[in-house]
């Protein structure tokens, strides 16, 4: 019963927001590539619709295509597609998610508390992580939850940047670094699968990452961002076994 306290307080006060643009440079309509008869953006609707007991969902996107694709239309909220400015390849997800929670918000007569962003170029998700996301924002004094994973052998100790040609060392060491990998501190990325912040804490620092932000590491595969041929072929491949 206390493992489930905190998500029974929550009660539909998070904005849960999937953004698929129609214009990939990597790869081309990306967001509806087929894996198994499937679009790619069906991947974290399905899995957002397993969420939708503590949350609404909104499909952001400019491409009346990617919106025909998507499953469950009847759970989906959609405000109409994105107006232009927000629609170019250097527009900022920060500025989508302002729009459509602005919007969402005028739309159904309410005020959320939360955002979760869902980004579908990450299909590999255990629902449970986003549900302890929802846990852990609720019972700590922290404003965001991020997703995160391991760096591993590309630790930034052994990072290089070029100066006329020349290596130089990315952090600011007078020598080479030589320590094994495991001596090393654990250094973590963000890796786009999960993002949840308060909206206050959003609309006061314009990120999605707060002051004080909590990570929950993901391992091996549920780590994949798709950016690539090579990572849309592997996805393929792991679906398929």
């Amino acid at each position: 019963m206390a493992k489930n306290f905190f998500l029974k307080k929550i009660k539909k006060e998070i904005l849960c927001i999937i953004p698929a643009r129609g214009g990939s440079k990597s790869i081309k309509n990306k967001n509806i590539v087929k894996i198994k008869s499937k679009s790619l953006i069906n991947y974290t609707i399905d899995t957002s619709i397993k969420l939708k007991k503590y949350c609404d969902i909104v499909v952001s996107t400019d491409s009346k295509k990617i919106y025909s694709n998507c499953n469950n239309k009847k759970n989906i909220i959609f405000n109409g597609l994105r107006p232009k400015y927000l629609s170019k390849s250097n527009s900022l997800t920060k500025d989508v998610v302002k729009y459509e929670l602005k919007k969402t918000e005028f739309k159904l007569k309410k005020k959320y508390k939360y955002i979760l962003l869902l980004q579908p170029t990450c299909p590999i998700r255990d629902y449970k992580k986003i549900l302890k996301s929802f846990k852990i924002i609720k019972k700590r004094n922290i404003d965001s939850v991020i997703s995160i994973s391991d760096v591993n052998a590309n630790h930034p100790y052994r990072m290089k940047i070029l100066k006329k040609g020349l290596l130089k060392n990315f952090m600011n060491f007078k020598k080479e670094n030589m320590e094994p990998r495991q001596n090393l501190p654990k250094v973590y990325i963000r890796s786009g699968s999960i993002y949840l912040t308060s909206v206050k804490s959003f609309l006061k620092n314009k990120s999605l990452v707060g002051d004080k932000c909590y990570g929950i590491e993901l391992f091996g595969d549920e780590a994949l961002n798709i950016d690539t041929i090579d990572d849309l072929e592997f996805f393929k491949y792991r679906t398929e076994c």
